[in-house]
């Protein structure tokens, strides 16, 4: 059995699932399996997305606050001076774990306190099908309007930007890993 697994499906926009071109956040319901335990729960797969992303070199520590690995809702997005990094604030719902960086993988622990350590190469696939599916969706939907507000413009881009950044550098390191060679397209 696999130490670590996520998935996504039922997709939806917050109004439901009919396309909205003006809705930014994605939503959907994740599963995630982390050693015997099975979670689920609805949220902004948008933003979960970017945080697996993140956690791929950064730790994240269960706070208590409104950045949940799953939250319930992104208010906004803001943006860094240069756009390349953002941060997503919502309510304060949501499932949230932690996950540590331990030697060569990261440490998962739930808010039971049971905990499960998994290889690195393991967990990077995981996040990257996850973040695969997620964009995936966003291709088949129309195109986004960007924000003609300033503020709300810059969230959307340097949520992307972040984005594709991490998400490159991942697949290029799963790439050396597996030995497998890639074609990274370029991503809107």
């Amino acid at each position: 059995m696999c130490a670590f697994a996520i998935d996504v499906d039922q997709f939806t926009w917050v109004c439901g699932p009919e396309d909205d071109p003006e809705d930014l956040c994605l939503h959907g319901h994740v599963t995630v399996r982390v050693g015997e335990t099975t979670l689920e729960e609805d949220g902004t797969v948008s933003a979960t997305a970017l945080y697996l992303l993140k956690t791929l070199t950064e730790d994240k520590v269960m706070s208590g606050s409104n950045i949940q690995m799953i939250p319930c809702c992104g208010h906004f997005m803001i943006a860094n001076p240069d756009l390349s990094q953002v941060s997503i604030i919502g309510c304060d719902n949501g499932l949230d774990w932690s996950t540590e960086h331990e030697g060569d993988g990261v440490r998962i622990t739930l808010p039971t306190g049971e905990s499960q350590w998994v290889d690195l190469p393991s967990y990077r696939q995981q996040v990257l099908h996850f973040a695969e599916k997620v964009e995936g969706y966003y291709r088949s939907c129309q195109p986004k309007k960007i924000p003609e507000d300033e503020f709300e413009r810059n969230g959307y881009l340097a949520f992307w930007n972040e984005w594709h950044r991490r998400y490159t550098q991942a697949a290029l390191q799963d790439a050396v890993d597996t030995g497998r060679e890639i074609g990274l397209e370029q991503r809107s």
